[in-house]
């Protein structure tokens, strides 16, 4: 009877050591370097075919149109129709990493958006731990390509993101390319941007008054100034985002696991980091050389 006893443990020690190796159920449906492309649908066949040669993939690689409705639907209440157009032409490609190896954007023929803020604006959608490119046959603003990499992110991972989610972060692309227009600096839009989620996240503001100084306060700590348009927008923009009830800590951690070049940009904090430190350096240096003229000044009299 020991014996049978004996063997059944045994049995159950092997099955947990088992149950161990497998992997997460909750990440079973993902598929490491899984690779899906969108295509803007009013591509003509030689530009898909450029595009996808472009891209580095075959013929027999997993596609999905975006269309020129999709576009209008995440951005119309934000932009005009006449800034969105009538043709979907930009295009993106998805390759799924890791589990914590983070996001990488490139972009070609993106005049208007800037690779970082496709990855910020992909963090906010939810979207994590892959390789994202944007590209068109010919140059435009790139304000549609979220569109793209939502939905190729969508179809390569089987997971549908909250429509909150997608229209918040299409709202943020637009807002952080008109701030960087206003006050003509890319990177600090970003870094801007990222800053006022962070404060609003933190503090837990209730009314309009809450929200409208936080971001004076943001501004102040850019050095920028905004317009009461721009403020209004931003208001707007920063209820939205507070609706979604992300976790702070989950966006901070994709943010950290940048990669290429984007790495750095978006963190405001670790950027003028660096940037205080070469200033305290060069202060450093003019006052030695300050005092060794005076100290020379001194001996020659």
């Amino acid at each position: 009877m020991k014996r049978w006893r004996n063997l059944g443990i045994l049995f159950l020690a092997g099955m947990m050591a088992i149950a161990v190796a497998l992997p997460n159920p909750s990440f079973a449906d993902k598929i490491v370097e899984q690779t899906v492309v969108t295509l803007g649908a009013d591509l003509t066949e030689a530009q898909r075919t450029a595009i996808l040669n472009e891209m580095n993939v075959g013929s027999d690689v997993k596609t999905v149109e975006v269309t020129n409705q999709e576009e209008h639907q995440y951005l119309g209440k934000y932009m005009s129709k006449d800034t969105i157009g009538t043709k979907a032409i930009s295009s993106a490609k998805i390759v799924l990493n890791d589990n914590g190896k983070g996001i990488s954007v490139k972009t070609h023929n993106i005049t208007h958006i800037t690779e970082a803020m496709y990855a910020n604006t992909a963090i906010t959608a939810g979207i994590k731990d892959a390789d994202i490119y944007v590209t068109a046959p010919f140059k435009v603003s790139g304000t549609a390509g979220l569109t793209g990499i939502i939905k190729a992110f969508e179809e390569a991972t089987g997971k549908k993101i909250d429509e909150d989610k997608k229209q918040v972060a299409n709202e943020e692309l637009v807002r952080t390319q008109e701030l960087a227009k206003e006050i003509n600096d890319n990177t600090k839009a970003v870094q801007f941007m990222n800053r006022l989620k962070e404060e609003v996240a933190n503090e837990n503001p209730k009314t309009k008054d809450e929200y409208r100084d936080i971001i004076i306060n943001v501004s102040n700590e850019f050095n920028i100034n905004l317009s009461n348009q721009t403020i209004n927008e931003l208001i707007d923009f920063s209820q939205n985002f507070s609706k979604l009830d992300i976790d702070w800590d989950v966006i901070s951690d994709q943010f950290n696991k940048l990669r290429g070049d984007i790495k750095g940009i978006i963190d405001f904090k670790e950027t003028q980091g660096i940037i205080d430190t070469i200033l305290e350096w060069l202060g450093d240096l003019f006052s030695s050389i300050g005092e060794f003229f005076t100290s020379s000044s001194s001996r020659q009299s």
